[in-house]
């Protein structure tokens, strides 16, 4: 069974990129829904134009791309990736019947988290989410935004209450991070924690205070 992926408009491709290569090389399988908004998103922050006829070759570069948006040293296999068309609402993860691992949306931004939260279900990215809670699946939220305001904060309450875990795209330090990819990998890293999916990431704190400094 596949994991979704939903990518939504928010800032933070480069947080998709790092969930999507650890998902791909723990053996995972993908279903990818690459909203609307966000590929204008990733066309700011890499310069690639995700374009439904030519995903793959439009995901590859996209994988192989750095968290500054150049060019790096990753190598993707992306077999394991089936895409959809954010627009489709008769695709299979529209449906319950179509069995998932779950769903993660990464970067998660503050309008599909008010529409997941609202059951708008308007494109296939918030349907599947929709789908995915009603199913009793396991949904993970890593909103991308600040300051976040009362309205925002009650759909993420809201996301809780209905059995979603909320994952703020807020890196941590004692992993000692050298490189901007590090903290993109350290988001990544617990957005698939909460998923229970195995990766090497980033460094897990063992209790040594100052290990970050001398690892």
């Amino acid at each position: 069974m596949p994991w979704i992926v939903g990518v939504s408009g928010a800032s933070g491709t480069p947080y998709a990129a790092a969930v999507l290569r650890a998902l791909l090389a723990a053996g995972e399988s993908v279903d990818l829904v690459v909203s609307r908004a966000s590929r204008l998103t990733l066309l700011d922050e890499t310069g690639i134009a995700f374009r439904d006829s030519q995903w793959e070759g439009d995901l590859r570069e996209w994988l192989s791309r750095g968290a500054d948006g150049k060019p790096d040293t990753f190598d993707v296999d992306i077999s394991g990736v089936r895409h959809w068309s954010a627009g489709d609402l008769a695709a299979g993860p529209s449906s319950g019947s179509y069995a998932t691992k779950g769903m993660l949306i990464v970067p998660a931004s503050t309008a599909a988290v008010a529409g997941v939260a609202l059951g708008l279900s308007k494109d296939l990215l918030q349907r599947a989410a929709s789908v995915t809670l009603k199913e009793g699946r396991k949904l993970v939220v890593a909103v991308r935004e600040t300051p976040l305001n009362g309205q925002t904060l009650r759909h993420l309450v809201t996301l809780d209450d209905l059995g979603a875990t909320v994952v703020p795209a807020s890196p941590a330090f004692y992993a000692g991070a050298t490189h901007i990819q590090d903290l993109v990998d350290f988001v990544a890293g617990r957005v698939l924690d909460v998923a229970g999916v195995e990766h090497r990431l980033y460094r897990r704190w063992k209790g040594d205070l100052g290990g970050a400094r001398t690892t």
